[in-house]
């Protein structure tokens, strides 16, 4: 699908998945679609920095996930998504197949720390966008598999501060990592490791 096409597409789903929150009272039916502007920026760091193996923690119907797999496919890059709720991740495989990038997303089903727990990585960058509560336990499990040069991510720093504030602490407490939180969307944080050189024997 050509880029322009893909624009349109994406525009569409996030409207659809406005109206569908619009109407949908119980909130874990909600698929909570990242802003448009955050997603784009998304895409933009991952496409400029070159990023080959992402993660990233809640697929919902894909939105986000389209936009990080158009990223990677420029450069023969891949996703892993996880998600806990098997009808978004259905919605998630549709969409990733109507707009040709289905072959570069391995999607998983469960619960997000059960499954980092078996990945072997090692991974360039991460997406945190689930469970907030369960993201400093899940990063502690990532630690050992990431690259040196890591990019982390997560949103809704601004409109759920006390629920991300255990992430943000255990960010806080890594070395080597410059960290800030960019007002865009719902607020999100990056995070990321200069790679270090050995030290000479």
């Amino acid at each position: 699908m050509k880029d322009a096409s893909l624009q349109a597409f994406l525009t569409e789903l996030y409207k659809a998945g406005q109206r569908h929150d619009a109407q949908e009272q119980e909130h874990s039916r909600k698929l909570l679609n990242l802003e448009p502007e955050t997603a784009q920026l998304l895409h933009i760091l991952v496409r400029s920095s070159r990023r080959t193996r992402l993660l990233e923690i809640g697929t919902s119907n894909g939105y986000s996930t389209i936009w990080l797999a158009w990223a990677v496919s420029t450069i023969g890059g891949r996703v892993m998504s996880i998600e806990r709720d098997a009808q978004k991740q259905a919605l998630a495989d549709e969409h990733l197949r109507q707009v040709g990038l289905r072959e570069v997303v391995d999607l998983m089903c469960g619960d997000g720390t059960e499954i980092i727990a078996e990945l072997p990585g090692p991974f360039d960058c991460v997406f945190f966008d689930a469970d907030r509560f369960s993201a400093p336990a899940q990063l502690s499990q990532l630690l050992p598999k990431l690259t040196p040069d890591v990019l982390l991510l997560a949103d809704n720093v601004l409109s759920h501060p006390t629920e991300i504030a255990g992430y943000l602490q255990a960010l806080e407490a890594l070395p080597h990592f410059e960290r800030v939180i960019v007002p865009i969307g719902k607020g999100l944080s990056m995070a990321y490791r200069t790679a270090r050189e050995e030290t000479p024997q």
